[in-house]
Order: C-alpha cells, then sequence, then structure tokens
C-alpha cells in the first residue's frame, strides 16, 4: 500500500536494512488470514470515506503522485521501517509494491474476464524477484508468457505434473504471497 509511504519517509531512517525484497515475502503473520481481513477492511474503509469511485481514484492519483515525488527527493541508500518491523532499502520497498500491482492486477484483469495488462518493465521486475537474476532464462524454458509465469509462481494457476518436475529440475524457489 503506497499510502504508507509519506509516514514511513518522515519516520527516522533504520540504521542499516535487515532484508531484501525477496526476504519480506517470508512464511509469517503479514500473509496470516487475520493480516489479510485487516488489509480488506482498511480498504473498504477507505473507499468509504471515499465515498464514489471518481473520488477514490482522484485520491490514488494524488497520493502516488505525492509518493512519486517523496521518492524521488530520497537518496539511493534511503532505508524506511515498513508496518511490519521490516528495515528494507526504499528501493527494495518498491519492488514489493510493484509485485503487488503486477499479482493483483492479473486478479482484477481475471475478475473483469480481460487481458492481463502487466507492463514488460513490471514482469521483468518481479520476474527478477522470484527467479534472482541467474534464473531469468528459466521462464524461456519453461515456455510461459509473463502472465502465466506470474499466475504459476503465485499460485494462482496450479503446476501439472510435468511442470512441477520442471520447476524443480530448473531449481526455482517460489516465495511466500499472500
Amino acid at each position: 500500500m503506497i499510502a504508507w509511504l509519506p509516514q514511513m519517509l518522515d519516520s527516522p531512517a533504520p540504521d542499516s536494512a535487515e532484508i531484501a525484497a525477496a526476504g519480506y515475502y517470508r512464511p509469517d503473520d503479514r500473509f496470516s488470514p487475520q493480516t489479510n481481513a485487516t488489509r480488506i477492511d482498511l480498504a473498504r474503509n477507505h473507499a468509504a470515506e471515499c465515498g464514489n469511485g471518481a473520488a477514490l481514484a482522484d485520491d490514488f492519483a494524488a497520493m502516488w503522485q505525492r509518493v512519486d515525488r517523496l521518492c524521488r527527493d530520497q537518496p539511493e541508500n534511503r532505508v524506511v521501517r515498513t508496518r511490519h518491523g521490516d528495515a528494507m532499502l526504499l528501493s527494495e520497498f518498491l519492488i514489493t509494491r510493484v509485485v503487488e500491482v503486477a499479482v493483483h492486477g492479473l486478479d482484477l484483469a481475471e475478475a473483469l474476464e480481460c487481458e492481463p495488462w502487466l507492463t514488460a518493465e513490471a514482469g521483468m521486475v518481479v520476474r527478477e524477484l522470484l527467479l534472482g537474476s541467474g534464473q531469468l532464462d528459466a521462464v524461456r524454458e519453461l515456455g510461459w508468457d509473463e502472465p502465466t509465469f506470474l499466475r504459476k509462481a503465485t499460485g494462482r494457476a496450479a503446476l501439472d505434473a510435468t511442470e512441477t518436475a520442471q520447476v524443480e529440475r530448473l531449481g526455482i524457489q517460489w516465495l511466500t504471497l499472500g
């Protein structure tokens, strides 16, 4: 959620980063049913406060523009503390935001019965996070397009037995995603 970034940037910076983007996606309470329910409640309450879709869209536009300005003003090595208590480089935290938009964008496209609109840049960020820079060719070997890769890597689409064997042979490890 980008709305937390202004407060994160206003807070004192931790001395050093403790985790990178991949470490953010570890199996702990951040993806528990309780935490997910809290996330949903926060989103519903925020939408209700906005009153209508146009106001919500305006609020989002103002927020992303504010966050963009704030982030651009930060030094390259800026460390932030997430709401889960993680000390991370701002650049690594922003990778997690790209992941969220990319993955939930797939969910939204599916719900609307539309073609996914994932950008090549977002796909590359997520693929590199999920596979590491040493395994980027694995996607080509699997023969999946970007949306298929993301659906399968995030558990939104099941792997068949052959795909499971291929993934294991390639040494691909999936992250914990909510």
